[in-house]
């Protein structure tokens, strides 16, 4: 979707990739902005970043929600001043790029855990595109399915098999959990053990959990995010008092228990301080009044 916008945008110049999450944070730096000859230990030469590298057409930033917190303000700082300064350099280089980012966290979420900079967050956060998972297109299953076949029919250098009637209703009844890239790694998989020109319903590998999954969008297909959201609908048709107060104390509960009853960790895997997490331990029973602020911890250790 990223490449497809940079071609309709009229841009001359590269369309550049990056995996924020696959960067690691000591070379982030370096590896978006530059660097100059003996920045640090091992830069031998001037190299010019990422942002350098997409001037005149489009960057487009992956995973930005996992881009570390330092980076956001320098990455802040580029998209307001529209220049980049190299490390180990004092003169600024402009840049003319069109950003896209694209990220698999709600930004929003991140943002009140305080992973994610408000500023940066709507500084980004012009114009969204949200692409729906597979199980949410249907229409576009088979003619990935076909596309890939093709593909991977060249790059074998064999004879185009056929899908069977009955490998179409596979596909298309399939709930794709892994999206498009599941799609294209069953095809190729059909592929290399399909024989007498077609492809029939056990050359798919697909997952058995999710393939067994009746119509009508259950559980089983969605995101633990999702389980969430649609069982929060279903208490909330059923009604009743003090919801709020249960969500919370389940949540608490599992978070505390889950972290093998440290405050500090249940506080880290909520997003919230220890101040907070502690406030909600003892407003649903697990800590009294008296109890010392390190009891649990201390005893953990133990």
């Amino acid at each position: 979707m990223a490449r497809h916008i940079h071609e309709r945008s009229g841009r001359r110049g590269p369309f550049v990739a990056v995996n924020c999450g696959a960067i690691s944070e000591q070379l982030a730096d370096s590896e978006l902005f530059g660097h100059e000859i003996g920045a640090f230990t091992g830069a031998s030469r001037r190299r010019e970043g990422w942002f350098e590298a997409a001037n005149g057409g489009t960057l487009f930033l992956d995973e930005i929600g996992d881009l570390p917190l330092a980076l956001q303000v320098k990455l802040l700082r580029v998209l307001q001043e529209r220049e980049v300064v190299r490390l180990g350099s004092r003169k600024s280089t402009p840049v003319d790029i069109r950003l896209v980012a694209a990220t698999n966290v709600d930004l929003g979420d991140a943002v009140a855990a305080g992973h994610f900079r408000l500023d940066l967050f709507y500084r980004l956060n012009i114009a969204q595109v949200r692409l729906p998972p597979l199980r949410e297109r249907p229409g576009d299953i088979l003619p990935l399915a076909t596309h890939f076949l093709n593909v991977y029919s060249q790059r074998l250098k064999t004879r185009r098999p056929e899908f069977t009637d009955a490998t179409r209703r596979a596909l298309e009844s399939y709930v794709w959990p892994g999206n498009i890239r599941e799609v294209e790694n069953v095809i190729h998989f059909a592929l290399l053990v399909a024989d007498k020109g077609e492809i029939r319903p056990e050359h798919l590998k697909l997952n058995s959990v999710a393939a067994s999954s009746p119509h009508g969008q259950p559980s089983a297909r969605l995101s633990p995010r999702e389980q969430i959201a649609e069982a929060t609908r279903a208490l909330l048709a059923d009604g009743g008092d003090n919801l709020f107060n249960e969500l919370e104390r389940i949540i608490v509960d599992e978070a505390f228990r889950h972290s093998r009853y440290n405050q500090v960790r249940s506080a880290q895997a909520l997003g919230i301080s220890r101040n907070v997490m502690r406030t909600l331990l003892k407003k649903h029973g697990h800590l009294g009044d008296k109890l010392d602020d390190d009891s649990f911890d201390s005893a953990e250790a133990a």
